[in-house]
């Protein structure tokens, strides 16, 4: 799977992001871990990866995420594309959460960031994260080890979970669906809703379809195979489609929003008050306490 050597990416930017990351940081955590021991820790031996993880580059990285190098890189670049903060666009996630849910997963994890902030702000629920790379997984289960936390990380494919039906209160996405066929998006929500008990929460953050949809230049600059395909969508559309109510979505800045939804609730069982639903259209609020490890 060859890089292009013609993309935008490779011929600006790349040299440009190499200016700003530490090189020599990177290379000595890269050359401080036994990546395959680590690796195999997660990597679920039965697993067939899908055409559309291995068979595409994901921002000009040769062989996707399958690999060390994108695993340590993916953190410091990030944090660069997801502006102003990083950690402001994440939390949004966090500030969407309707109650106290008890278990919680969050698909396509990658490094674990949103991850992280989940468990921090839920300590005393269980939290998973799930991720088709378990290079990724690697880097994520070492942050939250630095950062003191218990985080359950499993290998496998967020459009087929093997979880058991019901099992969640809330269940994430960040940064995912752009970086999937929207066949496959679908799918994500489908199991997102057998997943969550009655009354459950999804929560999706990705690119902001509008602002994707009238910059379609932004849409050239990565080597991303699904983005024009996810730009050009709805995931209010989808969530419905998969039977989520109170579906909407709020604009984080101008380059991200969250989608929302609920798990009705059978008309055969008992009626109990619906989670508070937020009606502001833009979040602007960058005053969460702490910022944690920085991620992707």
């Amino acid at each position: 799977m060859a890089v292009r050597q013609d993309t935008i990416w490779e011929r600006f930017l790349k040299p440009v992001f190499r200016l700003l990351i530490d090189e020599e940081k990177l290379r000595q955590f890269h050359e401080s871990l036994d990546w395959e021991a680590e690796s195999d820790r997660f990597r679920r031996p039965d697993l067939i990866y899908p055409d559309y993880y291995i068979t595409q580059n994901f921002h000009g990285i040769k062989g996707g995420y399958l690999n060390s190098g994108a695993a340590i890189g993916y953190d410091p670049i990030t944090q660069y594309l997801l502006p102003p903060n990083e950690t402001w666009v994440r939390q949004s996630v966090i500030d969407g959460i309707q109650g106290t849910p008890r278990r919680i997963l969050d698909l396509g994890c990658g490094t674990g960031s949103t991850t992280v902030m989940l468990k921090q702000a839920f300590p005393q629920a269980e939290v998973i994260g799930l991720d088709l790379s378990p290079y990724m997984l690697a880097v994520a289960n070492y942050k939250a080890k630095t950062a003191g936390l218990e985080i359950q990380w499993c290998h496998g494919k967020a459009e087929e979970t093997g979880f058991a039906d019901e099992s969640f209160d809330l269940v994430t996405a960040s940064l995912l669906f752009h970086e999937t066929p929207p066949t496959i998006a679908k799918a994500i929500l489908r199991e997102c809703f057998r997943l969550l008990k009655a009354s459950g929460q999804v929560l999706i953050l990705d690119g902001n379809q509008k602002t994707l949809r009238q910059t379609p230049w932004f849409t050239e600059i990565f080597e991303e195979p699904y983005i024009k395909d996810y730009a050009a969508d709805s995931v209010d559309a989808w969530m419905g489609a998969a039977g989520f109510e109170a579906v909407q979505t709020h604009d984080v800045w101008w380059t991200n929003q969250v989608t929302q939804g609920l798990k009705p609730i059978p008309a055969n069982k008992s009626t109990v008050p619906t989670h508070p639903v937020s009606r502001s259209t833009t979040i602007d609020d960058f005053s969460s306490e702490g910022f944690p490890v920085p991620a992707f």
